[in-house]
């Protein structure tokens, strides 16, 4: 299939072919795609939990309040953001820049392009997503928003403008996750209805990791498993050429 015939296949699925198996290592392979997926200054602040075992599913779909579109499943998978890995990553980006910039680019830029991301990846980064019972939040509120008094500045700097960022980008990743996954011939289902406190639990996740969505996997089941026609509100109601 080409992109649009991908788009036009990726549906909803809210119930899933019973005795039928999906390719693991396809799945997986999905999900390396989905690691493509662009990320707010490359942070990837997110992990994937793979679920193949069928009396966690059941667990889950218990969490998720009975939905069909989980207990049917054949697959799920479940994106979480990380804020609290915020460091370990800007470490593994910072360091992969030093080389990346010393293999590509010119040598006279090469001393002043890293010196430009350790600042960014050493002090600014860890300083956007330091976290305090929303003081520090609300002290970097203050500081943008003062300094855009008298230039342009990126003001988005609370903690829960950050939780935010985090969480766009990990559905961005969820999304890429779900193409993949139609361009494979495989079914998903993006679900948002589930409790929260339990699937963390069922996850053992600590407490600062966050359910971004669960993903549930498998074949349509005929008329089932797609409630009739897509909706879209049209096209011109969105749209807006400046």
């Amino acid at each position: 299939m080409n992109l649009e015939e991908v788009l036009n296949f990726r549906r909803a699925v809210r119930n899933y072919l019973p005795d039928t198996n999906l390719d693991t290592q396809k799945v997986k392979h999905c999900l390396e795609m989905a690691t493509l997926a662009p990320s707010s200054s490359n942070m990837q602040l997110w992990e994937f939990y793979h679920i193949t075992d069928k009396d966690l599913t059941q667990k889950m779909a218990h969490a998720c309040l009975s939905q069909s579109a989980i207990s049917t499943a054949n697959q799920l998978v479940i994106f979480v953001t990380r804020r609290d890995l915020f460091r370990k990553h800007a470490n593994q980006v910072l360091e992969f820049e030093r080389g990346n910039i010393t293999r590509n680019s010119p040598v006279e830029r090469q001393q002043k392009r890293i010196k430009d991301r350790e600042l960014y990846y050493g002090k600014l980064l860890p300083f956007l997503y330091a976290r305090f019972f929303g003081l520090l939040g609300l002290f970097r509120k203050f500081l943008t928003e003062t300094v855009s008094l008298f230039r342009p500045m990126f003001t988005n700097t609370s903690e829960c403008d950050t939780r935010v960022v985090v969480h766009k980008s990990c559905a961005l990743a969820a999304q890429t996750f779900m193409i993949a996954m139609a361009n494979e011939g495989y079914d998903t289902c993006p679900v948002e209805g589930f409790d929260s406190r339990r699937v963390k639990k069922l996850l053992r996740l600590p407490h600062s990791a966050e359910i971004n969505m669960l993903i549930s996997c498998g074949f349509r089941n005929g008329n089932k498993g797609i409630w009739g026609e897509r909706f879209r509100v049209p096209f011109e109601d969105v749209y807006k050429h400046l």
